[in-house]
C-alpha cells in the first residue's frame, strides 16, 4: 500500500507584483521501503517541497496525504506530534546542541512524548553502534569530525521509528569521501528500517544510489531516466 501520497502540490509566495510560483502542480507517490532523490539547481524549490512534505510548511494548494491521513487537517499540537513520531530530518548541518553529549542529542526526539524510557535508550545505544559511534556517546558535537556529527544526526532522525525520512543536501558539507561513507550509510539504515527515503540533493553520487532519480525545474518535478 502507498504511504506518501503527493497531490498537485502548489505553492506561491506573494510579491509586489504577481505570486512567485515555486511549485507547480507536483504529484507522486512512494511506499515504504522505497527511496528517490530529488535534484535540480539552487533555487528550484527543492527545499520548499521537502518542508511541505515534511509538514513544516503549507501547500498553497494540493494534498500529502502519510500513512492514510492529511496531517494539515490536524490541530498544531497535533501536527508537532505527527512530525514527531512519523517523520524524521536530515540536514546539511546537523544541528546538534552543542551542551548535549552524542547520546543525549540522539534522545531529544523522543523527549516530547514524555520521559525516556529504558527501551528508546537502549535503541540510541543500538543506532549509534550501527553508524560507527559506539565509543563516543559521552562526547559533545565539537569533539566530532563534521561526518560524525551528521552520523549522531542520522541515528537522532530515526530513534522514534518514522515512516519516512527526509533528507536535505546530508552530504553537502562533507568531503569526497566522508560523504560517500554517509550517503551508503544513509540507504543502508533506510533499508533495515523499511522506512520511505527522499534526498535532496546536489550530489550526483548520491542521488545514484537511489532507485528513483527526479529533477524539480521551473516549478516541475519530472522523473529522470
Amino acid at each position: 500500500m502507498t504511504q506518501l501520497q503527493v497531490e498537485n502540490v502548489t505553492k506561491q509566495f506573494p510579491t509586489r507584483g504577481r505570486p512567485l510560483e515555486v511549485l507547480r502542480g507536483i504529484s507522486f507517490q512512494l511506499g515504504r521501503g522505497e527511496n528517490m532523490a530529488v535534484l535540480g539547481p539552487s533555487g528550484s524549490g527543492k527545499s520548499t517541497l521537502l518542508s511541505i512534505i515534511g509538514t513544516l510548511d503549507t501547500p498553497s494548494s494540493g494534498r500529502v496525504m502519510l500513512d492514510g491521513q492529511d496531517p494539515f487537517t490536524l490541530s498544531e499540537p497535533l501536527l508537532a506530534a505527527f512530525r514527531n513520531r512519523r517523520i524524521g530530518f536530515v540536514f546539511q548541518d546537523h544541528h546538534l546542541l552543542p551542551q548535549c553529549s552524542v547520546l543525549e542529542n540522539v534522545l531529544i526526539p523522543s523527549v516530547p512524548g514524555g520521559s525516556t524510557r529504558p527501551r528508546t535508550v537502549e535503541r540510541a545505544r543500538k543506532l549509534l553502534d550501527r553508524v560507527g559511534l559506539s565509543d563516543r556517546l559521552d562526547h559533545r558535537p565539537a569533539e566530532l569530525s563534521g561526518g560524525e556529527r551528521q552520523r549522531v544526526a542520522l541515528a537522532r532522525a530515526l530513534i522514534n521509528e518514522p515512516t519516512l525520512l527526509l533528507a536535505d543536501e546530508p552530504t553537502g558539507n562533507l568531503d569526497r569521501a566522508t560523504a560517500a561513507r554517509v550517503g551508503e550509510l544513509l540507504l543502508e539504515l533506510q533499508k533495515q528500517e523499511e522506512m520511505m527515503l527522499i534526498a535532496v540533493t546536489h550530489s550526483q553520487r548520491l542521488a545514484s544510489l537511489m532507485s528513483r532519480q527526479l529533477e524539480l525545474d521551473e516549478g516541475e518535478l519530472k522523473e529522470n531516466g
